[in-house]
């Protein structure tokens, strides 16, 4: 079995190679669950549906999150209604949030119910929050604190940020069954996710790092330069201390990772890193770049 740490686009591209080369069931994802929210009284878990999606068969992978050709009559009516939503949520991706949201009120955990979720839309990987505690990231601006998720969709990124804070009322803790899995595993693969927001609040979760530290790990950098293939990284690294670089995102992983892998294009040298192809831009880049870190893990 391989584990993953994921967030919502950049694991998930590696991973949509991984699944042509591996038995789903062989394939563990823990997902950050730091940009969850309650969200027009449902819970959204955009990461951890975009992993669960893709190993369905449904992800929209043009947008890489929601369910491929769902409608939006339900957003459409509630904007009519004076309610504006800051995300387009589709009316079977709220399915989705108003059954897992059902769950969490009804005290179910966040693991048992991704697990129930992933069970009826017969999904075969393992797909892991990384607790079962809420834990929320936020960035600083000068009009104060804001979710990450108001920050990137709703403002689009266009917001200078000058930190970023974890929130929560207990210190985060690893479920059992992310320390298992990790443990369990014949490697861990940290993809190329967003070190601060995605990654990050995966091993600042109790246990995590301990764990990895036990454990072979390959980590894929996200950055080319300077430039990160997706999203808003370059900022958010620079916001929390670190240089937005693959020299950074080696930085926040040194203490465990075995191989560090960039991209052949990054100008940043990184010593003893290995160069790989990892600009995922389709579904043959994705499967290459699989089947050379499963060379890396088995040998083949």
């Amino acid at each position: 079995m391989i584990t993953f740490l994921s967030g919502g686009t950049g694991t998930p591209k590696l991973l949509r190679g991984m699944r042509e080369l591996l038995e789903e069931r062989e394939i563990a994802v823990v997902v950050n669950t730091a940009e969850d929210m309650w969200f027009s009284g449902n819970h959204l878990s955009p990461d951890v549906d975009t992993v669960m999606y893709l190993f369905a068969g449904i992800l929209d992978t043009s947008k890489w999150w929601g369910i491929h050709g769902d409608t939006f009559i339900t957003h459409d009516l509630l904007k009519r209604l004076g309610i504006n939503e800051f995300i387009a949520v589709g009316d079977q991706d709220r399915a989705i949030h108003v059954a897992r949201g059902e769950m969490l009120r009804n005290g179910i955990s966040l693991t048992e119910a991704t697990k129930a979720l992933c069970k009826t839309l017969a999904v075969q990987a393992t797909v892991l929050p990384m607790t079962d505690s809420p834990v929320t990231t936020y960035v600083r601006t000068k009009m104060g604190e804001m979710h990450f998720q108001e920050y990137w969709v709703k403002h689009r990124g266009d917001v200078a940020i000058d930190g970023v804070v974890r929130r929560f009322s207990e210190p985060p803790v690893a479920t059992e069954e992310v320390i298992e899995a990790i443990e369990r595993s014949d490697a861990v693969v940290v993809g190329p996710s967003n070190p601060v927001t995605s990654i990050s609040p995966i091993l600042e979760c109790a246990g995590v790092r301990e764990a990895l530290r036990r454990q072979r790990v390959i980590a894929v950098s996200p950055f080319i330069g300077d430039a990160p293939v997706s999203g808003p990284a370059a900022a958010l690294m620079r916001a929390f201390g670190k240089e937005a670089s693959s020299a950074g995102t080696c930085s926040l992983y040194e203490d465990f990772v075995d191989v560090f892998i960039q991209d052949i294009r990054d100008p940043v040298a990184i010593e003893g890193a290995l160069r790989l192809d990892t600009l995922m831009v389709n579904r043959g880049k994705s499967l290459d770049l699989a089947k050379n870190i499963l060379s890396l893990i088995y040998g083949c």
